[in-house]
């Protein structure tokens, strides 16, 4: 093997460990910032070491004990930590010669330590930015640089960001731990948030050039599947999964040769990935055998297998899919889910009923700068034949959205909707 073989291969291998790694460490250390630098330290340590003796039989194994015994070595060094001596020491020197079973579940009933890492990562103590950064950085062992590019932020900016994340988890004394009882769905709720919303900027991105970010999509649906592993007894976690699974089978119809979006009526539904809406029905039937109550992710989900059961446009079960918009909006009021249900109105009962509840939603605080709403309401008012006024909602729509390629569509749409009023007229 040569040298850059090894460090590909050193890179390859840390990419999957280093979650399980910072897990462990962080038991240990109580520390994430002080965890990742050990992480590194065993990187480091491996690019030196694996060129010349070859990649051990196990790598993650090898780099959890090069990592300890420099956290050891740390301990014994440093005089002026004594006290931090007194309460690691013990458990670290009596771990030194034997590498733990990090998939093992510890005492804790629904997790190990990379549940316990997930939910430092996503604690409410930071901010919803700062949770995204740090779950990418620490569970989705993306770098920096990667961050940063994938959220459309300068890299000083994005490092930043992640240093104060650590920083707050430290000063705030964050256990880590997997809560009980009411804190645990609390908390549950907000670990489900980050890696949705990690999924949706790579759905949909909010801005830049490109429509789809898939690299983003995959490490949500990757940390999806880990929760699912570690929490199998959580409706929501399967829900959710299985709501990224049948969505990500689109990606392939969803942008067309030139990258440009298109729009889901519109999609080669022969394009769609077959195994992974057949994984993402599995998932929802696990979760729906769980037998309880259903929650925002397993009714988005159930809103997305509608569309996956349907070999062609013309056969989705619309009036389903306005009943189901109605469940959710019962339980999780939202304007974003009325437009949603719209929509589905205006497809089963007709673009008047549509429009009738679209227009209800004009003065929602919340809407005023969501580029759909003009959208949704354009698309109605040329099923209606009323093009000159589309033209406008699609114009005000394409000044509100910052993603590139969707501003291209709706200013087409906006071309169309003015061709089509200028031949309607006498």
């Amino acid at each position: 093997m040569t040298a850059s073989d090894a460090h590909r291969t050193v890179e390859a291998v840390f990419r999957i460990e280093s979650a399980k790694l910072i897990a462990g460490l962080t038991r240990f250390t109580r520390d994430v910032a002080r965890a990742e630098e050990l992480a590194q330290d065993a990187l480091e340590a491996a690019l030196k070491q694996w060129p010349e003796t070859g990649v051990p039989r196990s790598p993650g194994a090898w780099l959890m004990q090069a990592a300890k015994n420099r956290a050891i070595d740390a301990i014994r060094r440093d005089k002026l930590i004594q006290r931090k001596h007194e309460e690691l020491g013990q458990d670290l020197e009596s771990d030194a010669m034997a590498v733990p079973d990090l998939d093992a579940a510890l005492d804790d009933d629904v997790g190990d330590d990379l549940l316990r890492l997930i939910f430092t990562a996503c604690h409410p103590v930071l901010s919803v930015e700062a949770r995204l950064a740090l779950t990418l950085r620490l569970l989705g062992g993306l770098t920096t640089e990667e961050i940063a590019r994938a959220f459309l932020v300068p890299e000083p900016t994005m490092a930043q960001r992640i240093v104060r994340a650590k920083k707050a988890l430290a000063d705030a004394k964050v256990p880590f731990e997997v809560p009980h009882g009411e804190e645990l769905a609390a908390r549950l709720a907000s670990v489900l948030e980050v890696v949705y919303l990690i999924f949706n900027e790579g759905y949909a991105a909010t801005a830049g050039e490109d429509w789809v970010r898939p690299a983003l999509c995959e490490e949500a649906m990757r940390l999806g599947r880990i929760l699912a592993e570690l929490a199998p007894q959580e409706p929501e976690v399967h829900g959710l999964i299985a709501l990224m699974e049948l969505q990500a089978s689109r990606f392939k119809a969803r942008v067309g040769p030139s990258g440009e979006p298109v729009l889901l009526l519109d999609q080669n539904r022969g394009l769609w990935d077959r195994l992974l809406i057949q994984r993402g029905l599995a998932a929802l039937d696990r979760a729906l055998a769980l037998q309880v109550p259903a929650g925002p992710y397993l009714l988005q989900a159930a809103l997305a297998a509608c569309h996956a059961r349907a070999r062609t446009a013309e056969e989705t079960n619309w009036r389903q899919i306005a009943a189901l918009y109605g469940a959710l909006g019962t339980l999780m009021p939202s304007p974003v889910v009325e437009l949603n249900r719209a929509v589905a109105v205006g497809m089963a009962e007709g673009p008047q009923a549509g429009l009738l509840l679209v227009d209800a939603l004009a003065a929602e605080p919340a809407l005023r700068t969501y580029h759909l709403l003009p959208s949704v309401r354009g698309d109605l008012l040329v099923k209606l034949g009323r093009n000159e006024e589309a033209h406008v909602e699609f114009e005000r729509a394409a000044a509100l959205t910052k993603n590139l390629r969707e501003r291209a569509l709706l200013l087409k749409r906006r071309e169309d909707a003015r061709l089509a009023a200028k031949e309607s007229r006498p």
